[in-house]
C-alpha cells in the first residue's frame, strides 16, 4: 500500500498560515515574529502591572483615582512634546536598517536622546511653574481632594519627564532596529520597578497619591540610566559613547523632525482633544471619572495585541521601505492588520469572564461597578471591529514618511468625531461617560476607513526620510 503523508496537525497549519501571510522579499517570517513576541509579551506585562498599580492607587479611594486619571490625561499631551522624538528616530533607524547603514542608525539614536531629553527638560520646568495655573485652567470644576491630590502628581510627573524621555527613545530605536527583546527587558524593569515602589510607598507606607510619584520619579530615573548603559556598554557595535549625546548632527535631527513633528503637532491636539473630552468627564462628576479610570485600566487587557502591533507595524513597514520596496510594506501592513484582529477577538473572549474579578480589586462602590461593566463590553466590541486598521494602519503610514497626512487625517477625526459626539452624547443627549465612550469608538470607525484608503493608493510612500 502506499505511505500515507501524515496531515499537519492543528500547530503546523497555524505556522504555515502565519509564514504565508508574513513572509516578503523584505523581510522573512521569523524575522517578522521576532520582532512582534517581544512587544506581545511586553505589553501583556505592562498591562498586568498597570492594573495592579491603579488598584493599588484606589486603595487610597476614589479622589485618588480620579486625580491620576485627570491628571494623566494631561500627562499624554505634554509627553507628546518629546515623544514625538522618539518615534521619529524609531522610523529613521528602520529605514536605515532597512538600507543596512547601521552607522547612521546608531548616529540617529544619539541625536534623538539629546533632543528628547532637552525638550523634556524645558518642558518639566515650565509645567512645575505654572502647576498652579494649569490646574486651575483645566480641572477648576474637580472636588478639592481631587485637585489637591492631582497637583502633586502633576509636579511628579514632571520630574520624570527627562527620564522617561530618553528611556522611550532608547526603546523606539531598538525596535526600529528590529531589537525587540532588550526593549522588552527595559521596559518590564521600569514599570516593575515602579510596581515595587507603589506597593512599598501606597499599600505600606500610606503616602497615596505623594507615594505613587515619588515611585514614578525613581522608576523612570534608574531605567533611564540602565537604557543608557546598555547602549554604550553591552551594544559596542554601534559605537556609542556618552559624548555624543551632546553633538548635535543637523542632517539627522532634520530626519528625526521631519517624521517627529508632524506626528507631534497631531499627538499634541489629539490629546488635546482628550484633555478637553476629560472635562466633560469632570463635569459629569466624580462617580463617572472614576467609571472611566477603571474601565480604561482594565480594557488595557483587550489592547494587548493591537498595541505590539502598532509598535511592530513601523519597524517592519519602516524597514520594507528603506529596503524600497513599499509594496511588501503595503503587504504586511495588511496581513499585521487581519491577524491582529483574530487575536483582538481572543483576547476579548478570554478576559471579559474575568473583568468582574478584576473590578472587585479597585473597590468601587456598586453605582461605579455597573457603570464600569458598560464601558469595559463597549470598548471590548470596538476594539476588534475598528480599532487596527484605525491606529495600526497610520503607524505603518509613518514609517514609510506619510506623517503630515496621518496627523491631518488624525486630528479632524478626532475633534470632529470624538470631541463633538462626546459632547452630544454625553452632556446634551445626558447620555453621560456611556455616550462618551460611544462617541470614542465610532470616530475609530471613520478613522479605519480614511485610512485604509489611503493605503489603497501610492502617495503614502513617495516620501523620501533618509539620504
Amino acid at each position: 500500500m502506499p505511505r500515507q503523508t501524515a496531515k499537519p496537525g492543528l500547530p503546523g497549519k497555524l505556522m504555515g498560515y502565519l509564514e504565508r501571510n508574513l513572509t516578503t522579499g523584505s523581510i522573512s517570517f521569523h524575522s517578522a515574529i521576532a520582532i512582534f513576541i517581544p512587544l506581545l509579551v511586553d505589553q501583556a506585562i505592562l498591562s498586568v502591572l498597570g492594573i495592579f498599580n491603579s488598584s493599588m492607587v484606589s486603595s487610597s479611594g476614589e479622589y485618588a483615582v480620579s486625580a491620576v486619571s485627570m491628571v494623566d490625561s494631561l500627562n499624554m499631551f505634554l509627553m507628546n512634546f518629546f515623544i514625538a522624538v522618539a518615534t521619529g528616530a524609531t522610523v529613521v533607524v528602520a529605514q536605515y536598517i532597512g538600507k543596512r547603514d547601521r552607522e547612521r542608525a546608531a548616529r540617529t539614536i544619539s541625536q534623538a536622546i539629546l533632543s528628547s531629553a532637552a525638550i523634556a527638560l524645558l518642558l518639566g520646568v515650565l509645567v512645575i511653574v505654572l502647576s498652579e495655573s494649569i490646574m486651575q485652567l483645566l480641572f477648576g470644576n474637580a472636588e478639592p481632594p481631587v485637585f489637591a491630590n492631582g497637583r502633586v502628581y502633576l509636579i511628579g510627573s514632571c520630574i520624570s519627564y527627562p527620564f522617561y524621555a530618553a528611556l522611550q527613545t532608547v526603546l523606539g530605536s531598538l525596535r526600529g532596529m528590529g531589537d525587540t527583546r532588550p526593549s522588552m527587558v527595559l521596559s518590564i524593569l521600569a514599570n516593575v520597578l515602579y510596581l515595587v515602589g507603589n506597593f512599598v510607598l501606597i499599600n505600606l507606607c500610606g503616602l497615596g497619591v505623594l507615594g505613587l510619584s515619588i515611585s514614578l520619579v525613581v522608576s523612570r530615573a534608574i531605567s533611564a540610566a540602565a537604557s543608557l548603559v546598555y547602549l554604550i556598554k553591552t551594544r559596542r557595535d554601534l559605537h556609542i559613547r556618552a559624548k555624543d549625546f551632546f553633538r548635535l548632527d543637523a542632517s539627522l535631527q532634520k530626519s528625526i523632525l521631519f517624521i517627529g513633528l508632524p506626528t507631534g503637532t497631531e499627538q499634541i491636539f489629539f490629546n488635546g482633544g482628550k484633555i478637553l473630552t476629560q472635562t466633560f468627564i469632570v463635569a459629569l462628576g466624580t462617580a463617572s471619572m472614576t467609571a472611566n479610570a477603571i474601565a480604561n485600566s482594565i480594557t488595557m487587557l483587550f489592547y494587548i495585541p493591537g498595541n505590539a502591533a502598532q509598535l511592530a507595524a513601523v519597524t517592519i513597514v519602516g524597514q520594507c521601505v528603506g529596503a524600497g520596496s513599499p509594496s511588501d510594506g503595503r503587504s504586511m501592513l495588511r496581513n499585521i492588520n487581519k491577524l491582529t484582529v483574530y487575536l483582538q477577538i481572543l483576547f476579548a473572549v478570554v478576559f471579559l469572564p474575568f473583568s468582574p474579578l478584576i473590578l472587585k480589586m479597585y473597590h468601587a462602590s456598586p453605582q461605579v461597578e455597573g457603570v464600569v461593566m458598560q464601558l469595559i463590553f463597549l470598548i471590548a466590541a470596538g476594539i476588534p471591529l475598528f480599532w487596527s486598521r484605525s491606529f495600526i494602519t497610520p503607524s505603518g503610514l509613518r514609517a514609510a514618511g506619510d506623517a503630515v497626512f496621518t496627523s491631518a487625517m488624525a486630528l479632524t477625526t478626532m475633534w470632529l468625531g470624538r470631541v463633538v459626539m462626546g459632547y452630544v452624547f454625553g452632556l446634551v443627549l445626558h447620555w453621560d461617560i456611556q455616550g462618551v465612550i460611544l462617541a470614542m469608538v465610532l470616530e475609530w470607525a471613520v478613522r479605519g476607513i480614511i485610512f485604509g484608503l489611503r493605503l489603497r493608493g501610492e502617495k503614502w510612500y513617495r516620501h523620501k526620510v533618509i539620504q
